[in-house]
């Protein structure tokens, strides 16, 4: 499964940088894995994992490998809705076209400025609390107005609409870069102010995530240490996307690739197999499994084996983040 989260806000918030900074980090990725296929407003950009790369540096050596398998990290796709203002739900701007797209994503995410940079004009923007209740009276009228019509129907079923009213809210604070080793401050007081769970609430200065976005990976190292931070807004971002929707990932290692999957905090064994091919569940057998740690340490699948580490686990047998796992499948 992947992760779909739709960006909101404001003009003039920030939010166009925030998103052509992902789109930048998508072009890296669609470089290396050519079949995605991108819409205009989605960016789809890789879940930072550095587990992955430690991964295939052990299948390398412990296959005798001339070559490091290929990293194929999570996913999460982002989806910009341009045209959000006050009005949208009745087709201010172009909103009705772009409120359409959100409806199938898995979390809202919106962007409120904090930055207070003057060469930027705040039209239509008053102060955090009130852009974001700004905004989210939009998308509660369009839910309204959403609910109205679909009742006009006969046997209409009201419990089946994406309502935006269901869906798990994020809040990014775009800041000035100074602001960011105040995270935590920053995220604790818009916490309160908003009425969000503060690990629904993320600190970004969206100024800095484009610079990020030019850069090499050790240069962004460098910056980032220089911001007094260690990781990017965007992988951060994430993190909290994930956390709040409950979502963890677990790892297979083999000759022919590394990859990271997205599953429900939750998920059994055999159903973290469908994941990989649908034919996975009913073919089931059973999986290996390999904590992270212990497969690291071990050096790989056969010595992991030999020193016991590899547990041979049921269809019920509940997946946690970062566990190597092997599946067994029939004919």
């Amino acid at each position: 499964m992947s992760l779909a989260v739709g960006i909101v806000g404001l003009p003039n918030v920030g939010k166009s940088t925030l998103f052509n900074a992902l789109l930048k980090k998508q072009q890296a990725y669609v470089a290396n894995f050519p079949f995605a296929t991108i819409e205009p407003n989605v960016g789809i950009v890789p879940v930072p994992d550095e587990r992955l790369a430690t991964l295939a540096e052990i299948v390398k050596k412990s296959e005798g490998m001339a070559t490091l398998p290929p990293e194929v990290p999570a996913t999460c796709e982002f989806v910009d809705i341009a045209g959000l203002i006050a009005g949208a739900h009745k087709g201010e701007g172009l909103g009705n076209k772009f409120l359409s797209h959100i409806r199938e994503v898995d979390a809202i995410c919106h962007v409120i400025r904090v930055f207070s940079d003057p060469d930027v004009i705040k039209k239509g923007v008053v102060d955090p609390k009130s852009d974001f209740e700004t905004v989210k009276t939009e998308l509660d009228l369009a839910d309204l107005e959403t609910v109205e019509n679909h009742t006009k129907k006969k046997n209409a079923d009201v419990e089946a609409l994406p309502l935006f009213s269901k869906k798990p809210v994020l809040a990014v604070l775009n800041v000035d870069e100074g602001d960011l080793k105040n995270a935590s401050v920053l995220e604790a007081k818009y916490s309160a102010e908003l009425g969000i769970d503060k690990n629904a609430v993320v600190t970004i200065s969206a100024k800095v995530e484009a610079e990020l976005s030019e850069l090499a990976e050790e240069d962004q190292k460098t910056y980032l240490g220089e911001l007094g931070i260690d990781k990017s807004g965007l992988e951060r971002l994430i993190q909290k996307a994930f956390a709040t929707l409950g979502l963890i990932t677990f790892l297979t290692a083999g000759v022919k690739e590394v990859r990271a999957w997205t599953i429900k905090q939750g998920t059994n064994a055999q159903n973290a197999a469908g994941v990989i091919h649908t034919d996975f569940i009913k073919n089931f057998i059973k999986a290996d499994v390999c904590d992270f740690a212990d497969f690291i340490s071990a050096g790989g699948w056969k010595n992991a084996r030999e020193l016991g580490k590899v547990r041979s686990e049921g269809r019920d047998y509940i997946i946690s983040d970062g566990d190597v796992v092997e599946f067994k499948i029939g004919v």
